[in-house]
């Protein structure tokens, strides 16, 4: 399927590896020029290089820390004439109430939470100026789970999909859709880690975080690609009359109201 983005601008933060350059990925392939943002200047220089490879498109890599608001505004000073911004920087650490302290919780949600409210604010504005524009936030299927021992997670997934249901069911009238795509596990060094915290949480060791596979649909993660091909696809014309939905892509586990 075209998906009729080619010549658009995409903007993918945490898109250096994982669902981030998954995603920037397709949209290469189907001719959409992209730039990654992430912390690490090492990785964004492979995915660019990887990316730039595969397709006829410009891509453009922005090593920044998006918890410091004064990047995301460079990010704006810069890029203003993007066409779609995709969300999805962010690593909020596992654990229960009483194993993350105070200092961890604000940092996580500094660079997730206040991360992707401090972007929304500041390519709206650019958007709304043009008339058009497109927002997806990666947020979580912890919003629905509840699972407690991801509970900085759960909060912070639950704040960011309020606040994207909250700005995306008014933003038509400006011309601009936006919505959070909520992926539940997805097979990524970071799922990896998550699922070791979860086994220390649970048996004082992390040598079997693999057995936590086992009860996950179809006993396995997302693919990185299938979420980033859902992602382009809420993108793009042919669901121009998505806005202020959620759309969760988790195998039914959110369904079934159960944290694994």
């Amino acid at each position: 399927m075209d998906l009729k983005l080619a010549g658009k601008t995409a903007l993918i933060t945490g898109g250096s590896k994982g669902i981030g350059r998954a995603t920037a990925e397709i949209f290469a392939a189907e001719g959409c020029n992209v730039v990654i943002v992430a912390r690490s200047a090492e990785t964004l220089a492979a995915a660019k290089s990887a990316i730039a490879q595969k397709s006829n498109v410009r891509v453009d890599a922005v090593a920044a820390d998006l918890s410091d608001s004064r990047n995301v505004d460079r990010l704006a000073q810069d890029f203003p004439d993007i066409d779609i911004l995709v969300n999805n920087a962010g690593a909020i650490p596992g654990g229960s109430l009483l194993n993350i302290d105070e200092a961890t919780w604000r940092k996580a949600w500094d660079l997730k939470v206040f991360g992707y409210v401090n972007m929304c604010r500041a390519f709206y504005g650019l958007m709304k100026a043009r008339g058009s524009g497109v927002i997806v936030n990666v947020v979580g299927n912890a919003a629905d789970t509840h699972d407690p021992e991801y509970i900085c997670g759960v909060a912070g997934n639950a704040s960011l999909t309020a606040f994207t249901q909250s700005l995306g069911c008014v933003s038509a009238r400006d011309g601009i859709r936006v919505m959070a795509l909520s992926p539940g596990p997805v097979e990524t060094d970071r799922l990896v880690t998550l699922m070791k915290r979860k086994a220390k949480d649970r048996t004082g060791s992390e040598d079997n975080w693999k057995d936590l596979f086992k009860p996950l649909p179809f006993q396995r993660g997302a693919h990185a690609e299938e979420i980033g091909a859902a992602i382009a696809f809420l993108a793009s014309p042919h669901s121009g009359y998505t806005s202020g939905s959620v759309v969760t892509i988790d195998g039914g586990l959110s369904a079934r109201a159960g944290a694994f």
